[in-house]
């Protein structure tokens, strides 16, 4: 059994309301019903921690019903009771933890609820999280659960703004490898996701005929305070770097600031530009050292090696 199933809980949001005139007997009714799914909430963590099914039953209408992120549905207490204590029999000890995205009234007696709800086991594995959709229906003094919907939520993911990005997903080999003291020398650069999409990493070596010797790693991001592409630069010899990515029509232009090793500071342009499906081209401008102009580089071409 999955650790996730049924384990949404209904923790309301502090909505806030206008007061004043005419309104405030609508604000005291909405707050009186958000204390009331508020209560039931907590009642709910709390029979959910006791690894109580029976009580977690009971806060669904009779009728109730609850479809989990593969589409099995669970029709009424009884049948819900039953996977709780499957659930918990085989996973004692969980934890949960709810964010709620909105909690709305389409009626006085009814309540929609969306969020994600996270489930930590208590023995460090990973936790298992899902988006949901409860629907309250209010009986006598009681807000019970007439349905819950459970849908697949892999986390939070910054995909989106980096997928322009996704051209350089794979690995790349200078097309005009250089000639070193022990013969051909290649730069290699790889790129790739990290787990959640969140960063694309970037390894840069250089390839000699029976070593590779790591130059530098990149990791670059989303930086969601500027709304913008950032990237942070570790060199093999003790060198940082932090850079800033803006896409210009089909090139793409990355200020970077550095400090060397040695303590030196370091800023460029850098431009990447795609020239080919499987090839791109790298080239260094407006190189300052310690506030003292630099040549700009060669463009180096880029070709993918799978």
């Amino acid at each position: 059994m999955r650790k996730h199933h049924l384990i949404h809980t209904i923790l309301p949001l502090a909505i806030g309301f206008v007061v004043g005139g005419g309104a405030v007997l609508q604000a005291a009714e909405a707050d009186s019903r958000q204390a009331a799914v508020f209560t039931t909430a907590n009642a709910f963590v709390e029979a959910f921690h006791k690894g109580d099914a029976k009580a977690l039953a009971a806060f669904w209408t009779p009728d109730g019903d609850y479809v989990d992120d593969t589409g099995r549905v669970l029709q009424g207490r009884e049948a819900i009771e039953k996977s709780y204590a499957e659930l918990f029999a085989a996973h004692p000890g969980m934890k949960l933890r709810i964010d709620v995205a909105s909690l709305k009234f389409p009626t006085p007696d009814t309540a929609v609820e969306d969020g994600t709800s996270v489930v930590i086991p208590p023995d460090g594995t990973a936790p298992s999280r899902a988006r949901y959709t409860n629907m309250f229906v209010k009986t006598g003094e009681q807000w019970l659960l007439a349905s819950v919907r459970e849908f697949a939520d892999p986390g939070p993911s910054n995909y989106e703004n980096l997928r322009g990005l996704e051209w350089a997903i794979g690995e790349w080999l200078d097309a005009a490898p250089a000639a070193g003291a022990a013969g051909q020398e290649t730069g290699h650069v790889s790129f790739v996701w990290a787990p959640g999409q969140n960063f694309i990493i970037s390894t840069r070596t250089v390839d000699y005929k029976d070593a590779s010797l790591l130059q530098a790693t990149q990791w670059i991001g989303w930086d969601a305070a500027a709304k913008q592409i950032r990237s942070w630069g570790f060199q093999a010899d003790g060198g940082v770097s932090q850079s800033i990515w803006t896409r210009d029509g089909d090139k793409w232009v990355v200020k970077t600031e550095a400090t060397l090793a040695d303590g030196s500071k370091v800023t460029s342009t850098n431009i990447a530009k795609p020239v080919a499906p499987n090839a791109f081209t790298w080239q260094s401008k407006e190189q300052k050292l310690n506030g003292q102009p630099l040549p700009d580089t060669n463009e180096v071409k880029m070709t993918r090696a799978n």
